[in-house]
């Protein structure tokens, strides 16, 4: 069932009088000079930089375990040859993994010697949880001076028309709910992809197998990789968002977030006990 989210009728104006635009210097906040104003690109500079930046904490960490690994592995003021202890199976933790071949970090240096899987998951943990941390503060503070939603589809409707507004400058196109817990969220034009390139190659089935085969059963991290998985990292982030505004808001869930073809996104919210 699809649940349309109709625009929010506009106030009528009382009096011979217009209220002030938002962008009159002489009306609150401009004119209270206590007031911090933060420009609307700033999230989207900070989501063009954080997956480089997280594949880059993700093999720096690497490197220092890896470094840690060989220094424990000293005998008689020399080093082992790399390979010859028990340290080189110890280098692929959860915490390490370098992103150097992943076209998905887009910007992350070095060879890796742990599993990109590894690595991904890393990043995944990194950004995600990054998200979840800032929707729980954009909420306490969104939120501080309005009452709150109290049953869960009101909670979705408020994210969908409060908060998407705020953070990316417009509501949401579409949301599909099977009223069992489940809520599908559709942006057919998604802020942080609207300015991604698009790759308009095709690649076959041999060159894919190739990718998976060569950059452990992954093809989105091989260079022949499509835009759209390229593209997948840059949704953790806003999945953690919305995972973090709901906890705040009361709810618990688990979010999926993929693209079917740029700038759209979706987000899958399964709430805690939601059934098919």
């Amino acid at each position: 069932m699809t649940c349309e989210i109709p625009v929010r009728d506009q106030p009528r104006l009382h009096g011979p009088r217009a209220p002030h635009p938002p962008n009159d210097p002489t009306h609150h906040p401009y004119n209270d000079p206590t007031s911090t104003l933060v420009s609307a690109t700033a999230l989207d500079f900070l989501l063009i930089e954080l997956v480089p930046m997280a594949y880059r904490i993700t093999a720096d960490l690497a490197l220092r375990e890896d470094d840690w690994v060989t220094s424990s592995n000293t005998v008689g003021g020399g080093l082992k040859p790399p390979g010859s202890g028990s340290g080189a199976d110890d280098t692929s933790s959860a915490m390490g993994g370098k992103g150097g071949d992943s076209g998905t970090g887009g910007g992350a240096g070095g060879t890796g010697t742990v599993d990109e899987e590894d690595a991904r998951e890393a990043v995944f943990h990194r950004l995600e949880t990054l998200g979840y941390r800032v929707g729980l503060g954009v909420v306490e503070r969104f939120s501080r001076d309005k009452p709150r939603p109290t049953s869960p589809l009101d909670v979705i409707k408020f994210l969908c028309k409060d908060l998407w507004t705020l953070l990316f400058r417009k509501q949401i196109d579409n949301l599909k709910t099977n009223h069992r817990g489940i809520y599908v969220l559709t942006d057919n034009a998604f802020k942080p992809l609207s300015r991604m390139s698009f790759d308009t190659k095709k690649y076959d089935a041999a060159v894919q197998a190739a990718a998976q085969a060569a950059h452990g059963g992954d093809p989105a991290l091989g260079p022949d990789a499509s835009t759209l998985a390229r593209a997948q990292p840059f949704l953790y982030f806003p999945a953690g968002l919305i995972r973090g505004s709901l906890a705040a808001l009361g709810i618990v869930a688990t979010v999926q977030a993929e693209s079917s073809g740029l700038p759209a996104a979706t987000f899958q919210i399964r709430t805690v006990g939601a059934k098919a």
